[in-house]
C-alpha cells in the first residue's frame, strides 16, 4: 500500500495543474489492491505510526468509492479445466 502523503501530493498537484479545487482536480483516479494486505514500511515505527501513514488515514479516504470484485474473470475467459479447478480451490 502506498503512503497517504503520495496521494495527497497527487491531489495538490492536480489542483494546481487543472485549476480545479475538487478532490484530485475533478479527475477520476482508480486505485486497486487489497488495502489490508500490504502495509507501508515505517522504519522503527510503532503500530500507530504505520496506521497513521496509510491512505485510509488521509482526508481523501472519505471521498473514495470502494468497490469489491467477487468474480474471477480469468476463469470465465478461459475454458481450461485446470484454471477453473485452481480458482475453485483458491477461493475457499
Amino acid at each position: 500500500m502506498s503512503k497517504k502523503k503520495a496521494y495527497e501530493a497527487l491531489d495538490r498537484t492536480l489542483h494546481d495543474i487543472l485549476g480545479n479545487n475538487n478532490i484530485m482536480g475533478g479527475v477520476t483516479v482508480v486505485l486497486s489492491g487489497d488495502f489490508r494486505r500490504t502495509l507501508p514500511v515505517v522504519p522503527k515505527g510503532t503500530r500507530a505510526d504505520i496506521v497513521n501513514i496509510c491512505i485510509k488515514a488521509s482526508y481523501l479516504w472519505q471521498w473514495t468509492e470502494k468497490l469489491s470484485l467477487y468474480t474471477d474473470m480469468r476463469v470465465h475467459l478461459q475454458s481450461h479445466d485446470a484454471t477453473a479447478e485452481f480458482s475453485d480451490n483458491s477461493s475457499r
